[in-house]
């Protein structure tokens, strides 16, 4: 944006200031320089918002020669792009796991609040301390599980026992060659090798 454009004065300035701000012309900053200083050039790091008024050949050297971590080690331009790249913001590592050092606690749990009438607290069913609840799985690792005949409870060994006991049992080789079965079989390796990649075998 020019700030000298008469269209900016025409929206922005006053009818009465209009003559005056034409009238005010800058001096080039650079020493020894008589031009008109019709371009601005920022003044520095510390210094923002402040600009020199230079004429064309001194605003491109001055340029040229611009540097705005001048002064600053190379620890400190280093935490400042790191920094930059968040817009200079507090930011926090995300997917921490809990009691690592950048794990924050969520202040609007229930176990987090301050409870000092157990409004909160979980209670036991008739006395009864209440089983811890069993790992969850994905409808898919379910299904496997189903299609070797094992419940959610079943473990590496289990799986990997049950698993040879059917291929035996329904192989072509197992049954004289009979392909009857050749459908079971494929559904049973399928199921085996997803519970491989859900790592439970």
């Amino acid at each position: 944006m020019d700030l000298n454009s008469p269209l900016f004065d025409r929206i922005r300035v006053k009818p009465e200031q209009r003559q005056e701000r034409r009238e005010t012309r800058f001096r080039c900053d650079a020493p020894g320089c008589e031009a008109e200083g019709a371009h601005r050039a920022p003044m520095g790091r510390l210094r923002e918002g402040q600009y020199f008024c230079f004429c064309l050949e001194h605003v491109r050297e001055y340029n040229n020669s611009y540097n705005y971590f001048n002064g600053m080690s190379d620890e400190d331009v280093a935490r400042y792009l790191k920094d930059a790249t968040t817009g200079h913001r507090p930011t926090w590592s995300m997917g921490v796991k809990r009691g690592q050092a950048a794990f924050r606690e969520d202040p609007l749990r229930a176990e987090n609040l301050a409870d000092p009438l157990g409004l909160y607290r979980q209670k036991a069913h008739r006395g009864r301390p209440q089983a811890e609840a069993a790992p969850r799985y994905s409808t898919v690792t379910i299904k496997a599980l189903n299609a070797l005949g094992l419940d959610e409870s079943a473990g590496a060994e289990a799986i990997k026992t049950r698993y040879k006991e059917l291929v035996k049992r329904h192989h072509p080789d197992a049954n004289g060659g009979d392909r009857s079965c050749e459908e079971r079989l494929r559904e049973i390796i399928h199921a085996y090798k997803t519970l491989r990649a859900a790592k439970l075998v």
